[in-house]
């Protein structure tokens, strides 16, 4: 009868235990959640509007990946010219922009001076219609025409249009 009275006295405790702990996870849930209904709720949104805003400006400008009013830069794969070197691969491709400075009729082709306040390059491409003074994004291969003449290198590095 002892055993049986303490058997029990542990059931009592244990289910007092469980729902003491039920009590409190409920009490807890509630605390933890009140802040998602009612009046703060606009609050919080706000703030976390304000937060997402101003990280996302805040992760870069518009210049930096490419756009740009005052130059009008198209992207920020664009080579510049003063970049385009002699010792680069022949098969090498790039994006320049700029504005064309001259051109010369070839034959079934043209050539166009391509200026972009870095520098200037030939573009060799079958594009009639460019017109001097027009601004113009081109793809191309970077290709390099030796030309010695009386002992000197007079070769130049040229693109040719994709």
């Amino acid at each position: 009868m002892g055993t049986d009275l303490m058997k029990l006295a542990t059931k009592q405790a244990v289910k007092q235990k469980f729902a003491q702990s039920v009590a409190f996870m409920q009490q807890r849930r509630n605390l933890s959640l009140s802040f998602l209904y009612g009046q703060s709720i606009v609050s919080y949104r706000l703030g976390l509007i304000f937060l997402l805003v101003v990280g996302l400006c805040s992760c870069g400008s518009l210049t930096s990946s490419g756009l740009n009013g005052t130059n009008f830069k198209i992207g920020s794969n664009v080579t510049p010219i003063r970049e385009i070197k002699l010792e680069q691969d022949n098969q090498a491709t790039v994006y320049i922009q700029g504005q064309v400075e001259k051109q010369a009729p070839l034959i079934k082709q043209w050539a166009y001076q391509i200026n972009d306040s870095t520098g200037k390059i030939w573009v060799i491409t079958n594009q009639k219609n460019l017109v001097k003074g027009a601004q113009v994004v081109i793809k191309g291969k970077v290709r390099y025409r030796s030309i010695p003449l009386a002992g000197k290198e007079l070769g130049e590095v040229y693109l040719e249009e994709e």
